[in-house]
C-alpha cells in the first residue's frame, strides 16, 4: 500500500507501531486528501496529532492509548514518528505538524465552502486566531468559537458546545488544549453526541475534531513558532523549552530520555507494544 491508497479508513494494523501507539503513515499533503475525503463522506471523527509527548503519555494511561488509536488520523507530530515510520519503510511519510495542518486545511477551505469552529484557549485567544487566519486566507469562514472553563464541563455546557456547533454549520473543529485533556474531551464529546447515535440531541453533518494544542497562540501570535532547521532536527522541544521553562521542563526532561529508551527496545525487538483499541 502506498500513501496514495491512504485516506482514513485505513486499519490500525496499517499504522505504525510506536510504542504500541498506532501512527498514520501519512505526509501533510495525504493528510489534507484524507480530511476532504472525509468532509465529503459526511464522516464524523477526530484527528490526533501525536510527538513524543503524547506516545509518553499513552505508556501509564492504557484509556488514553485507546483514544490514540482510535483516531480518525493519528499524524506523525513528532519527528521521532517520522524516523520510525521510514525505519519500518515508509519513505514517503514525513512530519505533519498540528500547526501546519491547519493552515493547510485552512488555505483550502474557501474553495470548498469548509466552515469552521475553535474550541479552546485562554480568554480572546479564538478570537485573535480568527482575526489572524481570516486576514490570511480571505474568504475563510470561522463561523464560532468557545472558550471553555478551566475545568470539565458540565452538561448544560456540553449542551451548549454542541448547540454552537450545530448552529455554526462547522465541518472542522480545532481544540486547542493540551494534551492529553484535548483527546480526552474530543473522544468523549463524539462517544455522547456523535451522530451515528441518532437522535435530536446529535451532531449533524461531518464535523472533524482536530487536537492541535499550541496553534492557537503560535497562530494568533502569542507564541513564537520554533525556527524550521530545529523542527526539522527534531529539537522543536529544546526550543520551546527554553521559551518555557516553568511549565515544560518536566514534560522534555524527564519523557524524552524514557521514550529513547523504550524505543531502543522496541526496535531491537528486546521488548513488544501491542496496537490496540
Amino acid at each position: 500500500m502506498t500513501l496514495s491508497d491512504v485516506k482514513y479508513n485505513h486499519p490500525l494494523e496499517q499504522r505504525i507501531n510506536v510504542l504500541g501507539v498506532g501512527i498514520s503513515p501519512i505526509n501533510l499533503d495525504s493528510a489534507e486528501a484524507g480530511v476532504y475525503a472525509g468532509i465529503e463522506d459526511g464522516r464524523q471523527g477526530y484527528i490526533g496529532v501525536s510527538g513524543v509527548h503524547g506516545v509518553s503519555e499513552a505508556q501509564a494511561d492504557q484509556k488514553f492509548k485507546r483514544i490514540l488509536n482510535a483516531t480518525f488520523l493519528n499524524t506523525p507530530d513528532g519527528m521521532p514518528m517520522v524516523w520510525y515510520g521510514k525505519f519500518n519503510g515508509n519513505r514517503e511519510i514525513s512530519r505533519v505538524y498540528g500547526p501546519d495542518l491547519m493552515l493547510r486545511i485552512c488555505a483550502g477551505s474557501a474553495q470548498r465552502g469548509i466552515r469552521h469552529f475553535f474550541y479552546g484557549g485562554r480568554d480572546g485567544v479564538a478570537e485573535m486566531l480568527r482575526e489572524k487566519l481570516t486576514e490570511r486566507f480571505p474568504g475563510l469562514q470561522i463561523a464560532g468559537t468557545y472558550t471553555p472553563p478551566f475545568r470539565p464541563l458540565t452538561e448544560d455546557e456540553q449542551v451548549e458546545v454542541r448547540d454552537r456547533i450545530n448552529e455554526s454549520g462547522a465541518h472542522c473543529v480545532w481544540v486547542g488544549l493540551s494534551t492529553p485533556k484535548q483527546e480526552l474531551f474530543m473522544s468523549g464529546f463524539l462517544k455522547k453526541f456523535g451522530g451515528e447515535h441518532g437522535g435530536d440531541d446529535s451532531l449533524e453533518g461531518a464535523k472533524i475534531f482536530f487536537g492541535v494544542g499550541a496553534a492557537f497562540d503560535f497562530h494568533a501570535g502569542l507564541i513564537p513558532q520554533a525556527p524550521s532547521l530545529m523542527q526539522k532536527c527534531g529539537l522543536e522541544w529544546f526550543y520551546r523549552l527554553y521559551k518555557e521553562p516553568k511549565r515544560l521542563w518536566k514534560r522534555y526532561l524527564k519523557n524524552n530520555p524514557i521514550f529513547i529508551i523504550r524505543a531502543v527496545l522496541q526496535l531491537t525487538g528486546l521488548r513488544k507494544y501491542k496496537l490496540s483499541k
